[in-house]
This record gives C-alpha cells, structure tokens and sequence, in this order.
C-alpha cells in the first residue's frame, strides 16, 4: 500500500509492504482486512478526541509496521504531514 501526492510540492510518501491481515489481532479483524481501535472500542483512549491521549499497543502495532504512517495525529507527531494547498 503506498499513499503519496501528486503535487511537486509535496514529495512525502507513506508505504507499506507485508501483510498485515495476517498479523492482526483477534479484536481488530473484519472481514478481508484489520480494522483501526478508535471504530472498533469506540473510545476517547483509541480515537484521541482530547488531548489527553497518547499511543496504544494498537497504534504501535501499526506503527511498528508501516514506520512513517499514524493511526491519529497524537499517536506520533513525526508522521504528519501537510502539503501545500492546491494539492490532492
């Protein structure tokens, strides 16, 4: 999976290489694919809605596997990017 601009202003790329249905946690498995904590427990501890928050064995599982991708912005701020407007 790779995410990545089109716009020359912007040259950060997301990507991950692996499997990691596979890898999933029993709690986190949907059908086809391993879904986020925040839509799964439904809770500010996993969709940081305040600012009380931090990572979570799940966001790290994530992490741990796609270095430079987050699950939420307070997950890890050294993989939020922006891009310049105009872009898409």
């Amino acid at each position: 999976m790779e995410f990545s601009s089109v716009s020359g202003g912007c040259n950060s790329v997301i990507k991950y290489v692996g499997d990691i249905i596979e890898q999933c946690s029993t709690a986190l498995r949907v059908l086809g694919g391993c879904n986020g904590a925040c839509p799964v427990f439904k809770s500010d501890q996993y969709c940081c809605n305040s600012s009380n928050c931090g990572p979570t064995n799940y966001s790290r599982f994530f992490k741990d596997r796609c270095l430079n991708a987050y699950s939420y912005p307070k997950d890890d701020p050294t993989s939020t990017y922006t891009c310049q407007g105009g872009t898409y």
